[in-house]
């Protein structure tokens, strides 16, 4: 790239560290809950343990994304069905560049955290048909905790089926609209062209701050130390 292309171009701050930690923690705690759960028969205390890593994760982003960073919030880029449909015509590029998800990715976001609540949801009353049982499976009757397993077992294929899409969707931003989404949520920087406009909310973005994040963080990880303490494995 030469100097004029890079004069082209300036570099913004989207995504805070938090954000970034939480994306590739959750990206290798999938993947080993689904080693730990399809293939490593013999390590399915592995595959709980690390089930109730990733709630508290989404516990976590639920609370940072009500009181964390700007682009994390959800009132930042939650759009109801009039902002989503002016988006697909390109009505909202008038207003500027809204930095973080767009209408379209954010319903991206909410599904993707709804599909992981149920899947940690129900495998804390799930069983596996011998001898290893969910946290709180004592709590409800065998009947109720096997319709609660079969629905772990079924809703991994959505969210396997969805995590598929998401991907196929970053590849088309990164190889057709030439946005560097992956840099971004690598770096937390991202390459705009210098002449496009930022939206009134994108131009002074907002970090939460390290006290709110390490107090976020702590009641994430209390709740998931206390729900991992009452995991029993045979």
């Amino acid at each position: 790239m030469t100097r004029k292309d890079e004069r082209a171009y300036r570099r913004v701050r989207v995504w805070d560290l938090p954000i970034r930690v939480f994306h590739w923690a959750l990206v290798l705690l999938i993947f080993g809950s689904w080693l730990t759960g399809a293939v490593l028969d013999d390590y399915v205390d592995w595959h709980m343990y690390i089930g109730v890593t990733i709630g508290g994760l989404v516990l976590f982003r639920l609370m940072w994304g009500v009181w964390g960073s700007d682009t994390a919030r959800f009132t930042q880029f939650i759009r109801g069905p009039g902002g989503i449909f002016d988006y697909l015509r390109g009505r909202g590029a008038l207003e500027g560049l809204r930095l973080g998800h767009n209408p379209l990715g954010a319903l991206s976001v909410v599904a993707m955290l709804g599909l992981l609540c149920i899947q940690v949801g129900t495998g804390l009353f799930a069983h596996d048909d011998t001898f290893n049982e969910g946290p709180f499976n004592e709590l409800v009757s065998s009947d109720t905790a096997d319709w609660l397993t079969a629905i772990h077992k079924q809703n991994f294929y959505v969210l396997f089926g969805f995590i598929v899409l998401h991907i196929g969707a970053v590849f088309f931003h990164v190889l057709v609209k030439h946005q560097d989404l992956l840099r971004a949520m690598i770096s937390g920087w991202m390459r705009i062209p210098a002449n496009l406009r930022l939206h009134r909310d994108s131009v002074r973005l907002r970090f939460a701050g390290w006290v709110v994040f390490a107090v976020t963080a702590a009641i994430a990880g209390a709740v998931a130390w206390w729900v991992a303490g009452r995991i029993v494995t045979l």
